[in-house]
């Protein structure tokens, strides 16, 4: 998928007006408390957010406060509100962007995230099975237990994709109910589902790996393109990629995958521009120390970033990436159409708000996918 993005004309002045050199001489500054959200204890993106907070407590005497979530709102509200400066957060950025699944809802409706980076790393998504569920392909899940996380439809929805992939649905198998993500693994390792969709390097995994009945990860081939055609209809961030970091996984014994960068930081536009960028900056200075921690963290390295993702960029950010010769005229030109992009999003969600809530879902959704058609945009539903 295509992305533009944009940043601010005070930014640019800024640029223009001060030396590259001497925007690189500037020391990172932070305040001494910063606040994200995360996935629940445990979960690759609260591990690596506890990791960034170690190396950034270490080198700027800087508290990041880590507040795990166990729903796709839940992780975005506190930012919103601005009750935390920062979110580090998975697929849902794209729903809330996109005001589609939990984002959908009356009191909601889309976000205009900003990310700041984001992880490309050498584990990715799939489906972890149980190792004696005879699962060797999407086609084997038919009829088999298959974890649903209450108040997290971004992860539903990758399963659907993934289901997708072999020509399967919800329907074919048999969903069972868990409270969260970290409660999913927990079903699986206790027999009680045979297949939950995850990230390889959750620390969760290690503990299935080693469980009696042991780990496997669902193949999702690339040379498959009638499946990948199907599962990217319904979550256009993915695209293949070959896993190796993660339980049973090695350069030499790879799994065919599906890859986007996770966790990725987030912001409202409304953030501080120098925050965003000193902590951009800082989470680049500090890569070999919070890597040491947490080596799935390889993916926030910045030779590494995706500037044409599904979300656009921050002000501050971009300043960074352009600082140190990153950011393109093909980013700039992605940039600018996600901005367009959720600029029409925003006023045909202004469109709706004296909609009643039991009518306003629906005739958003309605309204969304008409302009988006109209624009000649690709709807994404």
């Amino acid at each position: 998928m295509t992305a533009r993005r944009t940043f601010s004309l005070a930014a640019a002045t800024l640029l223009t007006a001060v030396p590259a050199t001497a925007l690189r001489a500037q020391e990172v500054v932070l305040p001494k408390t910063l606040a994200v959200t995360s996935y629940d204890v445990g979960a690759a993106s609260y591990n690596q957010a506890v990791a960034l907070g170690t190396a950034l407590g270490n080198a700027y005497d800087t508290s990041l406060r880590v507040l795990p979530a166990t729903s796709d709102v839940a992780r975005l509200i506190p930012v919103r509100q601005g009750r935390v400066q920062f979110g580090i957060v998975g697929s849902e950025s794209f729903n809330a962007a996109e005001g589609t699944e939990a984002f959908s809802a009356p009191e909601i409706g889309p976000q205009p995230l900003r990310m700041l980076v984001g992880s490309n790393s050498d584990n990715c998504f799939t489906m972890a099975l149980r190792g004696d569920a005879g699962i060797e392909s999407v086609a084997d899940l038919r009829g088999k237990r298959v974890a649903s996380v209450v108040g997290a439809p971004a992860l539903q929805s990758n399963v659907a994709g993934f289901l997708a992939f072999g020509g399967l649905s919800w329907e074919d198998v048999v969903p069972v109910e868990v409270a969260s993500f970290g409660a999913s693994w927990e079903a699986l390792i206790n027999d009680q589902v045979d297949a939950i969709t995850t990230i390889t390097t959750t620390g969760l995994a290690q503990q299935a790996a080693s469980s009696p009945s042991g780990l496997k990860w669902l193949p999702l081939p690339a040379w498959d393109t009638e499946g990948w055609a199907r599962l990217q209809a319904i979550k256009p961030q993915f695209s293949p990629r070959n896993g190796t970091l993660g339980p049973n996984l090695s350069v030499e014994h790879p799994v065919a995958c599906a890859g986007f960068p996770f966790p990725v930081v987030v912001a409202y536009p409304e953030q501080d521009a120098d925050l965003a960028y000193n902590l951009t900056k800082a989470i680049n200075e500090q890569f070999d120390n919070y890597v040491k921690i947490e080596p799935a963290m390889v993916g926030w390295a910045p030779d590494r970033q995706d500037f044409q993702w599904v979300l656009p960029y921050h002000e501050g950010a971009i300043r960074y990436w352009k600082e140190v010769g990153l950011w393109t005229d093909e980013a700039q030109a992605n940039n600018d159409m996600l901005v367009q992009r959720q600029d029409l999003l925003s006023s045909v969600w202004d469109e709706v708000a004296d909609v009643p809530a039991l009518e306003k879902t629906a005739r958003w959704l309605d309204m969304r996918r008409d302009a988006l058609q109209d624009a000649g945009l690709p709807v994404y539903e």
